[in-house]
């Protein structure tokens, strides 16, 4: 789970949509299936990020990098850095308390709901869990996120980071590790067809899953707080962006991969620089 979540921007649908209703319209015109996909352009290469890089953690607002910051995570609605490697961040399983009327509009069927219909919430962050228990919500949340996504690659990012996989452990037992599994395995496909690596933020529970679903990094936060980077770092061959919040947990992770991760303490608001309590350290 994110220590802070930016109010993501609802972008505009991808011109996939569009290309596809292209298709079927030329298909009608006469032209073969195997014109058509001759005519599609092949996925654009997918950059991974470098192990142990140094990280600026930005999804709270977006500024400068520090001299020497190689990589950076940004919410979906900022623009990338300049110069660096970015890593688009996407709340991907949950619904921010911003937009959550926005859901209940126009996709009310995708939100989780309790035996009173009433949207189940993550308590700790007030938002609300998309529903992934079945395939055809899977397809429906896919054509949402997988919008987001495309956006991300379209502003210009590297990569992108998927937020709260863990949403079943806060579901009352409505959803399982297989359902996030499924519906993560969905947005690392349309992220890999965008030309983005795809994250996996936390949840050290999917990492024996992780080809699977098709994980190329991972995002981890605290893991020097609960000794658990040593399994990200095994499982993606250290090309792992490590978040820290408390000072014992930053000097551990640093002890211990500094040399191996790319490794940075972060106020828990992530503040941009200049605010009030902004923290910035890396190893």
């Amino acid at each position: 789970m994110s220590k802070h979540s930016a109010v993501p921007l609802l972008r505009r649908r991808s011109t996939r949509v569009a290309g596809a209703v292209g298709a079927v319209a030329a298909l009608g015109a006469g032209l073969t299936l195997s014109n058509v996909f001759a005519a599609t352009p092949a996925a654009p290469k997918v950059v991974l990020p470098t192990a142990n890089a140094t990280f600026d953690y930005q999804i709270g607002g977006g500024y400068t990098p520090a001299k020497g910051v190689t990589a950076v995570s940004r919410d979906r609605s900022a623009k990338p850095a300049k110069g660096v490697y970015n890593v688009c961040y996407v709340n991907a399983f949950q619904a921010q308390p911003d937009v959550l009327d926005w859901w209940q509009k126009h996709h009310p069927d995708l939100i989780l709901r309790d035996k009173n219909n009433r949207p189940v919430i993550d308590e700790d962050w007030d938002e609300a869990l998309l529903d992934t228990s079945t395939a055809g919500k899977r397809t429906g949340l896919a054509a949402v996120v997988g919008a987001w996504v495309d956006g991300c690659a379209k502003s210009g990012f590297q990569a992108v980071e998927f937020d709260n996989l863990d949403s079943y452990e806060r579901s009352g037992g409505r959803l399982t590790k297989a359902h996030n599994e499924a519906f993560a395995k969905l947005l690392a496909a349309r992220a890999h067809a965008a030309g983005l690596a795809a994250g996996q933020k936390n949840t050290v529970d999917m990492l024996p899953d992780r080809k699977k679903i098709g994980f190329d990094f991972a995002v981890a936060e605290e893991c020097g707080e609960y000794n658990e980077c040593g399994a990200y770092a095994k499982a993606f061959a250290n090309r792992v962006f490590v978040i820290e919040y408390k000072n014992a947990g930053f000097r551990r992770a640093c002890a211990d991969f500094g040399a191996k991760l790319g490794i940075v303490q972060r106020d828990l608001d992530v503040s941009p620089r200049g605010s009030e309590g902004y923290t910035f350290r890396t190893c």
